[in-house]
């Protein structure tokens, strides 16, 4: 069976080359998408909006909960605020459950030639285009390390987004972290499963570690000092090495009857944590596939 990381892996692989790799000729200096309307500022388009405004793009937020914006950006509460203004950019950062009711109002705001950018899980590119009136559609699934600049997001392009247009998305989506391209729906689900649900896991794990750690006879301080350090130095690593594989890794750190031998075979050397994680991504994209 073709797992989710496997098929995102091969999917990213094949991706249209012509229109993903189109961001590497994108220049902020030519932007031609300038004013950006962002329908919703909560906790993840908070974080997002922090790392775009590094970009020359103006900004207007409609959120009636929101109390205080970036210096710079205009803020309103309504839609009636900004009366019959047209953006070249229309981000969509509101719950999906709000879409319907929400986003027609919106649909003579999008200027020609403009994009929709949507952050809203679950709601499809079809369903959108239908709300804006046919317009391009172009779906993110960030995750929550984009509230320190370290997200990785998926994005998947509707057949008329142009090659401009996804290369401005792109572009947007790397200002907080970094992007990996998906050629279908699908393959987006398969990224929330790893990616966009993948802090809450690796939280877990960190969670266990920990405790173990204590278990042992260190204080909490310094269980967690000694477990987040060594995960941070060891991805440092392997971000470094990224010519050498994972087992590759693991074994040269690894001699025969250590002490790191006799801690991996007690934790995974019956495969149970391969397929408790091979669970979990499937648990998640399952779910993904429920809430479609």
């Amino acid at each position: 069976m073709t797992t989710p990381c496997e098929a995102l892996k091969r999917s990213s692989a094949n991706v249209n080359e012509h229109r993903w790799k189109a961001r590497h000729k994108y220049s902020r200096g030519k932007n031609i998408f300038k004013k950006i309307l962002l329908i919703g500022c909560g906790k993840m388009g908070g974080a997002l909006l922090e790392h775009w405004l590094s970009g020359d793009e103006n900004f207007t937020i409609v959120d009636p909960f929101l109390e205080k914006a970036p210096n710079g950006v205009r803020s309103v509460s309504d839609r009636a605020a900004i009366a019959d203004d047209t953006f070249d950019v229309v981000i969509i950062a509101i719950k999906p459950q709000m879409i319907d009711e929400v986003l027609p109002d919106y649909r003579p705001m999008l200027a020609e030639g403009g994009y929709a950018m949507s952050i809203a899980a679950g709601a499809s590119i079809a369903r959108i285009a239908a709300l804006l009136g046919g317009a391009s559609v172009i779906r993110v699934m960030p995750n929550l390390p984009a509230a320190v600049g370290k997200a990785t997001s998926g994005l998947c392009a509707a057949d008329n987004a142009t090659d401009d247009q996804i290369a401005h998305a792109t572009d947007m989506m790397e200002r907080a972290g970094t992007a990996v391209a998906v050629d279908s729906e699908d393959m987006l689900d398969r990224v929330t499963a790893v990616a966009g649900s993948g802090p809450g896991y690796v939280f877990e794990i960190a969670r266990a570690y920990i405790a173990a750690a204590e278990d042992l006879g260190f204080d909490a301080q310094q269980a967690r000092t000694l477990v987040l350090g060594t995960m941070e130095g060891t991805i440092a690593m392997a971000l470094a090495h990224s010519d050498m594989s994972l087992e590759d890794l693991r074994n040269s750190v690894t001699s025969k009857g250590g002490t790191t031998a006799a801690g991996l075979d007690a934790l995974n050397g019956d495969g149970t944590v391969s397929g408790k994680l091979r669970d979990t991504v499937r648990a998640a994209y399952d779910r993904a596939v429920e809430l479609r």
